[in-house]
């Protein structure tokens, strides 16, 4: 099946035993669908269904089965979950349409126990919500990885620019030396023509100029060999000069490099280990405390169907009154879930805000301590990187001394040789006046003297090749800072970016708000409110916030008086039905920023009886065109205010 055929098929999604649904099946259109019912239909548990088969936890088992599953067929593929109830306690298992619920549970899933709503609700931390899927801690990391690579590529560059900068002064040494060696090759070629003339004039016998000869030219080698060994030697006394220099430098920076203490990263971890311990145990109270608070706001929309059941059995046996009809009609009493007695409605509320109260504080608490967590992790770092430094420099000044040793002893044989070849170039000499004394001294000196020019023409080609091979090695070098200086370009950029997403994405999340709080409260006319819109402004942040997290996002409410005049309001004195829109178009700027629809193609709305039905109407048209699914649950009456073009799901 092709793509697009893929995506004309409805979604199919099969329920069994979750919340208060034993059993069902219903097929969603792309678009907007709308769940038309009263309270205690079954709407929520249908919506927690689909929120299960895409990932999420939040997820309650009928309370008279031991298992249930939910099983979603979209795009031509099928999601599983199973939920068992094992020691008390709901397990999920199976394979999900999401691997991380997070951004769903944020931005998608917007039930009325939705952390994004309820953030505008209670005046929570809106930037937080909204950043929370960001993980500021990897951009900082890889913000220090492309500083360091931009260090190391600029300290490159450095290098082949003073490499660029030698290179003239080599170029001439070249041409000098090119010079040089012309010069002693002609002035060679003259001195053998005189040789050769001034031993055609002298009277001896082959045999003894074949040895003087001979003997002339192993002086020359040995002289050539001396030459060489002083040359290498000048160079290793400049290289172990330089070595220990370098030397010098790395023992100062060695003593100038703060201590780490030993146990101070292992403490760290110990601290680490212990916060997430709490936290760990922290977030076991928050879901019990969650799952109390869901089943109680259950019990006020009204009881699943098996509790109904069971007190409509209870009733009869006891011969009381009809039961199902005094929880279904409206009552300032409301059943108690613990003694199956009767309990006042506004004890009941009072109850549930305490534990709302509760669970924001856990919330608070859990915050705190991942921002401990982070300042400990960050000390970890800092203790890691002076320990490196202190590692580098120590491997560098141990590689150092060991190249001073290496040097000194190359140094010591070499003086050794060239003791031997002084020694060895003095036999000869006094071999050659031995044998020559019955020569012609013009004879010898002009051997001696050629002999000489042969050296010094060695020496000089020897010095020319090393000096090319330089250069050559210097312009193979220079060729990379083309590339070098492309790849600095890239690190900059990507450094630039990773130093500013986090502003992006708080602009774009404000931008979006208030471009759509805008349009909506256009459309849904509320009477004199003017404007509702986000600033971000610099703040101290909270205990333990990192500098770079102190910015913060200031919600401003803008009325109208009868005669005109602006003048802005507090959060508290909206009506319910304004801030319900007001949470609702929050979450779709997460939404929005975050990019949800690429991986959440659902879209649940709930709860928003607040809301007058034209304004639902209203507010699901400006809302369908961003998710491929939007899926809400309404009251009749709200429904049938939404377009006659929605199919309506009124059976579950």
């Amino acid at each position: 099946m092709s793509q697009s055929s893929q995506q004309e098929q409805p979604v199919r999604l099969s329920v069994e035993n979750i919340g208060g649904i034993s059993e069902t099946t219903v097929t969603f259109e792309r678009g907007v669908n709308v769940l038309s019912g009263r309270n205690a239909t079954n709407r929520t548990s249908l919506l927690r269904a689909i929120m299960a088969a895409l990932g999420s936890d939040d997820v309650s088992l009928k309370r008279d089965a031991d298992e249930g599953s939910v099983e979603l067929d979209i795009d031509g593929e099928t999601y599983t979950r199973r939920v068992r109830r094992v020691n008390g306690s709901v397990v999920l298992d199976g394979e999900p349409y999401l691997d991380d619920p997070e951004l769903a549970d944020l931005f998608a899933f917007l039930l009325t126990t939705n952390e994004t709503r309820t953030a505008v609700l209670t005046e929570q931390d809106l930037r937080e919500i909204i950043m929370r899927p960001v993980d500021t801690t990897a951009i900082k990391r890889e913000i220090e990885s492309s500083e360091e690579e931009k260090l190391r590529v600029d300290e490159e560059l450095e290098e082949l620019a003073a490499v660029q900068q030698r290179l003239p002064k080599l170029e001439g040494e070249r041409a000098t030396l090119t010079d040089r060696i012309e010069e002693t090759e002609a002035e060679l070629a003259a001195k053998r023509e005189e040789l050769a003339d001034a031993e055609a004039t002298v009277d001896e016998s082959r045999s003894q100029q074949r040895a003087v000869d001979e003997k002339m030219s192993e002086l020359g080698d040995v002289r050539s060999d001396l030459e060489s060994v002083r040359q290498e030697l000048r160079a290793q006394r400049e290289s172990l000069d330089s070595l220990q220099a370098d030397h010098d430098e790395l023992t100062t920076a060695e003593s100038e490099l703060p201590d780490s203490p030993a146990g101070e990263i292992e403490e760290i971890d110990a601290q680490i280990d212990d916060l997430r311990a709490e936290k760990q145990s922290l977030q076991s109270e928050l879901n019990a405390l969650q799952r109390v608070i869901q089943f109680n706001e259950d019990q006020l929309e009204g009881a699943g169907e098996s509790v109904l059941e069971d007190l409509v059995e209870s009733s009869a046996r006891e011969g009381s009154g009809n039961v199902t009809d005094e929880l279904v009609e409206p009552s300032e009493s409301v059943m108690c879930w613990t003694c199956g007695r009767e309990a006042d409605r506004e004890h009941v509320e009072a109850t549930l805000e305490r534990l709302r109260e509760l669970r924001q504080s856990k919330l608070q608490a859990s915050g705190d301590l991942d921002d401990r967590i982070d300042e400990l992790s960050e000390r970890r770092i800092e203790f890691e990187e002076k320990q490196r430094q202190r590692e580098q420099v120590k491997r560098r000044l141990h590689e150092t001394e060991a190249r001073i040793d290496s040097r000194e002893e190359r140094i010591e044989e070499l003086v050794d040789r060239r003791e031997t070849l002084e020694e060895e170039i003095a036999e000869i000499e006094e071999t050659v006046e031995a044998m020559q004394t019955q020569n012609d001294d013009t004879v010898l000196t002009l051997h001696k003297e050629a002999n000489q020019l042969e050296v010094d023409l060695n020496q000089l080609e020897r010095e020319r090749r090393e000096v090319v091979e330089e250069i050559e090695t210097m312009e193979a070098e220079l060729e990379r800072r083309a590339e070098l200086r492309e790849r600095r370009a890239e690190v900059t950029s990507r450094l630039t970016d990773l130093r500013t997403r986090i502003d992006q994405i708080e602009s774009e999340a404000v931008a979006a708000f208030n471009e759509h709080m805008e349009t909506v409260l256009s459309a849904l006319e509320y009477e004199n409110l003017a404007r509702i819109w986000i600033e971000r402004v610099d703040g101290e942040g909270e205990q333990g916030r990192r500098a770079e997290e102190a910015s913060m996002f200031a919600l401003h409410i803008v009325r109208e008086s009868e005669d005109g005049a602006a003048y802005e309001d507090e959060l508290g004195h909206l009506s319910e039905s304004e801030r319900e829109v007001t949470g609702l178009v929050f979450a779709l700027a997460g939404y929005l920023v975050h990019d949800v629809h690429e991986e959440v193609p659902f879209m649940l709305l709930d709860s928003v009886e607040a809301i007058d039905s034209d304004r639902i109407a209203r507010l699901i048209r400006h809302f369908e065109s961003y998710p491929d699914y939007l899926v809400a649950a309404l009251l009749p009456e709200d429904a049938a205010a939404t377009d006659d073009e929605y199919p309506v799901v009124t059976e579950i």
